[in-house]
């Protein structure tokens, strides 16, 4: 049941922006452990930030690589592909016209069919790398292991850089970002074979 609830919060609240399955499937109340600066509380925090990566990247998509769930807790691996036609807000960041593949993680609880606490993982420094932008990477971090004859034989796993940054105050420029951003877009549109030629 869990892992259908994450499901359904993956495709339809942050792919789709369905506001009315928010309200099913997350608590008014609920508690984010890994806030971004300036993400209202609870379920309008959530609301807010997947709001914000589909202004990013319009044409997003999600996989669901991996999920599973015990007790009152469900955590799930995925995929995200899109392309940066949109200003990444939560960053600073203005639109680069390149198609991107980010991944993260969820741990949520649950409690009377809806989920109260969270705790995520997102892969920024794999998207600014694939924006062609040079970013300090870092820290908590999140792992899923697949067994196989006693030994793990395969892992998923990301790292809260972020976090270490802001608990350092290490935080880079804004101007540093958009000139960065600028640089990556112009860059790509260089390297893409123009329309005509691809005819």
């Amino acid at each position: 049941m869990l892992v259908e609830m994450y499901d359904k919060w993956l495709q339809g609240v942050w792919a789709q922006g369905d506001v009315s399955l928010a309200e099913q499937l997350l608590h008014e109340d609920l508690v984010d452990h890994n806030p971004l600066p300036g993400q209202p509380p609870g379920r309008a925090g959530d609301l807010w930030a997947a709001a914000a990566v589909r202004t990013a990247f319009p044409d997003l998509r999600f996989t669901l690589d991996v999920a599973f769930e015990r007790d009152d807790l469900v955590t799930g691996r995925w995929t995200m592909t899109g392309t940066h036609t949109g200003p990444l807000e939560l960053l600073g960041l203005p639109p680069t016209g390149r198609p991107v593949s980010m991944t993260g993680q969820e741990i949520f609880r649950a409690r009377d069919g809806r989920f109260v606490e969270v705790w995520h993982q997102e892969d920024v420094g794999g998207l600014m790398r694939a924006r062609k932008i040079s970013w300090p990477v870092s820290m908590t971090g999140q792992e899923i292991f697949r067994a196989r004859d006693g030994r793990f034989v395969e892992v998923w796993h990301q790292e809260d850089v972020g976090g270490l940054m802001r608990a350092l105050d290490l935080e880079p420029p804004a101007p540093m970002l958009k000139l960065a951003a600028w640089r990556s877009a112009r860059r790509y549109r260089r390297r893409r074979p123009s329309a005509a030629g691809a005819r």
